[in-house]
């Protein structure tokens, strides 16, 4: 069983019925409208049945959707200038280190006092950031804001070396593993067993998610979830990222490893197999890492196998919680190709997608911008579409 040891990090409901039968709900968002045969709208179209049953709740989507003018014109440049320009709202926060059963350990930062100040059976959420990332985000720190403000507990599941988390073995985290999510999930659901428990990942914890809820499927105990910029099929998401502008993101995520592995690198000194430990220390790119280290780490034969096995678009079929799925049409780093659509469709039990495709890139599912910015373009309709995301996510769950 985890253990667990508290700390402190300084600044920076209904019960869900598992038998009941839902119908599927897609949505695709973009900023034109769509010619499908799906149910189109100003901003989004709709595939798929649950629609009557979710739409209603969420009236304010039927809104138009007008992008920022000087951004619009390239998904890069909008991504680039959200991630220098976009506010970080201070949040105090609390640091719980969980020991696993393998020896490792992973970081649950929850927000300080409340407990004093919500009850027991709030809602809990759990927060999985994206590669390398960790409680200091600023679309964590977002969504933190956001969640608690709607009477959620919220903590962020930093994974091993990410957000400053302790490495205590030669193993980091990877998006095949999931034996940390299920710790994870075990320890606040007895922590607060009269709490409903929900979980949003955004891009590889999003494909972590995923696969947890497929693997999990009847016996998941999370009431709902939701899924933002989900690569889904990794194969798909590496060719992609291995072309064009995207080498730039490539870049700096592999930087990002290079950083948290080389922080820790004596665990590795001594290590047999096939590992290379200089091509990790230098890689320059995602896939030289995971060829050198990850793939080696869970037991794959190639970086190829790797990505194949540890694809969460295989495990959509299984899922059997209300899932919500949040993806953005010109998204570089989660291409809209991957999307597992047809599973996605012919879905005939619980909600298990809602797939909304955004005219823009993971930087506008939080709010990016100060509120000056964000309350003199809100009048225009044009920069509030973080903060719908960000209150789609968490009423979705409260429905739930």
């Amino acid at each position: 069983m985890a253990r667990s040891v508290v700390g402190s990090l300084p600044l920076f409901s209904r019960p869900y019925n598992n038998n009941v039968l839902f119908t599927p709900l897609h949505l695709s968002f973009s900023a034109r409208h769509v010619t499908s045969s799906a149910v189109t709208m100003p901003s989004f179209e709709v595939l798929g049945g649950a629609r009557d049953r979710f739409l209603p709740v969420l009236p304010h989507l039927s809104r138009p959707y007008h992008a920022f003018p000087l951004l619009a014109a390239n998904r890069h440049i909008e991504t680039i200038f959200a991630s220098f320009f976009r506010s970080v709202p201070d949040v105090r926060l609390r640091r719980e280190c969980l020991r696993t059963q393998d020896g490792g350990a992973v970081a649950l930062d929850w927000v300080s006092g409340d407990d004093r100040r919500l009850p027991p059976d709030s809602p809990l959420l759990i927060l999985l950031p994206g590669l390398t990332g960790g409680s200091g985000d600023a679309y964590v720190r977002h969504m933190l804001v956001r969640a608690r403000s709607k009477g959620c507990r919220v903590v962020v599941f930093n994974s091993r070396g990410c957000g400053d988390s302790p490495v205590t073995t030669p193993q980091f985290y990877s998006a095949s593993f999931l034996g940390d999510m299920r710790e994870v999930v075990s320890h606040v659901t007895g922590r607060y067993p009269n709490a409903n428990v929900y979980a949003i990942g955004w891009s590889l914890g999003a494909n972590i998610l995923v696969r947890y809820l497929g693997q999990e499927s009847h016996n998941c105990p999370l009431s709902g979830a939701v899924s933002l910029c989900n690569p889904f099929n990794l194969v798909v998401a590496d060719e992609d990222f291995r072309k064009g502008f995207n080498i730039i993101y490539d870049k700096a995520l592999s930087k990002a490893l290079r950083k948290i592995f080389n922080k820790h690198v004596l665990l590795f000194e001594d290590i047999g197999g096939e590992y290379n430990i200089p091509l990790a220390a230098n890689a320059k790119s995602v896939r030289e890492f995971d060829d050198a280290l990850t793939r080696v780490s869970f037991g794959f034969k190639s970086v190829d196998e790797y990505y194949s096995n540890s694809s969460s678009s295989d495990s959509i079929k299984h899922v059997r919680t209300p899932l919500l799925c949040i993806q953005a049409a010109n998204d570089p780093i989660a291409p809209n190709r991957g999307i597992p659509r047809e599973d996605i469709e012919v879905c005939n039990f619980i909600l298990r997608g809602v797939i909304m495709k955004f005219s823009v890139t993971i930087p506008f599912l939080t709010n990016m911008f100060d509120n000056g910015l964000r309350e003199m373009k809100n009048g225009k309709g044009r920069m509030d579409r973080g903060r719908n995301i960000s209150d789609l996510s968490i009423s979705f769950i409260n429905t739930w």
